[in-house]
This record gives C-alpha cells, sequence and structure tokens, in this order.
C-alpha cells in the first residue's frame, strides 16, 4: 500500500467524482504516480510505498472531469502542494470540489 490516497466528492451534485485524473508529483515537475478516481471518488494508492520527506504535488484533472459532465468549470486544474514530514505515516489528501472552487484538508 502506498503511503498516499486521495478523495474527491463533487459538492455541486453531492456525489463522489468519479474519473478524476490524479497526478503525484516531485515539486520539481517529475511524474511518480497517477490514478483515476473510483466510483467513490477515490483512489486508495499512489504513487511508490514510502515518500521521502520533502515537498510534493498532487495534479486533479479538473477541467476535464466538468467537461465531460457538460459543466463548465473555471479550473482547469486543481493543484496541491503539501510537504511529507514523516515517510513512515500515511497521508491522505481529499478535495471537495464544485466547478467555482475546491478546498482540501489533511485527512486520516
Amino acid at each position: 500500500m502506498s503511503t498516499l490516497s486521495t478523495h474527491v466528492l463533487d459538492t455541486s451534485v453531492g456525489r463522489p467524482a468519479q474519473g478524476i485524473e490524479v497526478t503525484l508529483e516531485t515539486v520539481a515537475g517529475e511524474g511518480i504516480g497517477s490514478g483515476v478516481t473510483d466510483a467513490d471518488g477515490r483512489v486508495g494508492s499512489i504513487g511508490p510505498s514510502r515518500l521521502s520527506p520533502g515537498d510534493y504535488r498532487l495534479r486533479f484533472a479538473s477541467g476535464a472531469y466538468f467537461e465531460a459532465s457538460g459543466v463548465d468549470g473555471f479550473y482547469p486544474e486543481v493543484v496541491i502542494v503539501f510537504t511529507v514530514s514523516d515517510g513512515e505515516e500515511h497521508y491522505h489528501v481529499p478535495v471537495l470540489l464544485n466547478p467555482y472552487g475546491y478546498s482540501t484538508y489533511r485527512g486520516s
């Protein structure tokens, strides 16, 4: 199991956001993992089984998701930069998404 997972909920329709491409990168832009949200809006494992301490970036293809739904969105992608302080811990990065905004937090 990876030390990183995510969950995306589309708050504009009150459902999980299925089919969003998610990419994990170093802050230098090197891709180190990817996945697509499932029917529950989750990617249960992204990237290597252990992330070294440092900063990372998650990219969510929100524009393509809304376009596929016939919705005009404002953000073509959502990019979240976060810090791994302990490579032995699990990190969960949920996103609450709608066509004109988003929020995130460190989950469990």
